[in-house]
């Protein structure tokens, strides 16, 4: 074998590689320590790099998000998909944007208040629990997370108040991409929502970055 072909061999395999190392190490520290995404993190969650390989046009479009919608985004963090949800649902709809940290919402504050983001007047944001959705039964058409629904301990009292939130008919979008740490296979979010007795609509994407689209049936 020569040198170039054994080059090009190492400039291959090392990424696979440290990828590899990196989900093994991440996921084992995620089965020993539960915690949600810390807010130090907010600006690389919130970042161009983030919506190039994990888009919202592709989020909004895969979890059935349309004009005059009222929506939940649950875990929406420092909001890095927040203010494009909000142009999608219009003047006529409404974004909840809920997060267990207060500091997360300090940032969505903080980035609707630049010049760019003044357009965007529907958008209300909620420190509360998944566990404890602060709507009435039947108040909301859709549901969404993105690379979050993993990281809330008990999934089956989340979907619970959640069927409760929606209206009949309503949607609930998980949203998942391989490179979060909690990453789940398509099997498994499946699951997850048809025994919170939602009923599976589609799944929309690939392997690296799909998402599960249920009704509240």
């Amino acid at each position: 074998m020569n040198i170039a072909l054994k080059i090009i061999i190492i400039v291959i395999c090392a990424p696979i590689g440290l990828m590899l190392l990196y989900q093994i190490v991440i996921r084992i520290f995620r089965k020993i320590v539960d915690f949600p995404a810390p807010a130090i993190i907010g600006r690389f969650l919130d970042s161009d790099f983030r919506r190039r390989i994990q888009r919202p046009e592709c989020i909004i479009s895969r979890s059935g998000i349309t004009e005059g919608m009222k929506v939940l985004e649950i875990g929406c963090g420092s909001g890095a998909y927040t203010t494009y949800i909000a142009r999608s649902v219009g003047e006529n709809g409404q974004v909840f944007a809920l997060d267990i940290q207060e500091k997360m919402l300090d940032q969505i504050k903080e980035k609707l208040k630049r010049p760019e983001n003044t357009d965007i007047g529907n958008v209300r944001l909620i420190n509360s629990s998944a566990y404890e959705l602060p709507f009435k039964q039947d108040s909301l058409d859709l549901v969404y997370f993105i690379s979050v629904f993993q990281e809330i301990p008990d999934a089956s009292r989340t979907l619970k108040e959640v069927k409760r939130v929606l209206k009949p008919n309503g949607i609930l979008a998980i949203s998942e991409f391989l490179v979060d740490p909690d990453y789940p296979f398509r099997t498994t979010t499946v699951k997850q929502g048809r025994n919170g007795g939602f009923k599976l609509e589609g799944i929309y994407g690939n392997f690296f970055n799909y998402t599960a689209r249920f009704r509240n049936d």
